[in-house]
């Protein structure tokens, strides 16, 4: 794997992580009836490299799993990144 892939998929790694926990943060504050992140803040952790920890925290915390743009735009965000991180490691 070369320099920018390797930095790309850390990248990726830890914006992922980042917004898997915004999403469990959300969670766990809409149960308890507080101060909720904006939806827009955690679209755009899915679109900036977080899309594989936006997914996987909509499917265990079973969190925006309604909203159509959450269904639409984190699946299609982590689609777009693996297809880069692929580009990056292959196409170079």
């Amino acid at each position: 794997m070369d320099d920018a892939a390797r930095l790309l998929l850390i990248w990726l790694g830890a914006v992922s992580l980042l917004t898997f926990i915004l999403f469990g943060w959300d969670k766990l504050m809409a149960r308890l009836r507080r101060r909720r992140i904006p939806e827009c803040a955690l679209l755009a952790a899915a679109l900036c490299g977080g899309g594989a920890g936006g997914t996987l925290g909509m499917a265990l915390f079973r969190h925006k799993i309604r909203k159509r743009a959450f269904r639409r735009i984190v699946p299609a965000a982590l689609v777009l990144q693996v297809a880069l991180l692929v580009w990056a490691q292959f196409y170079k």
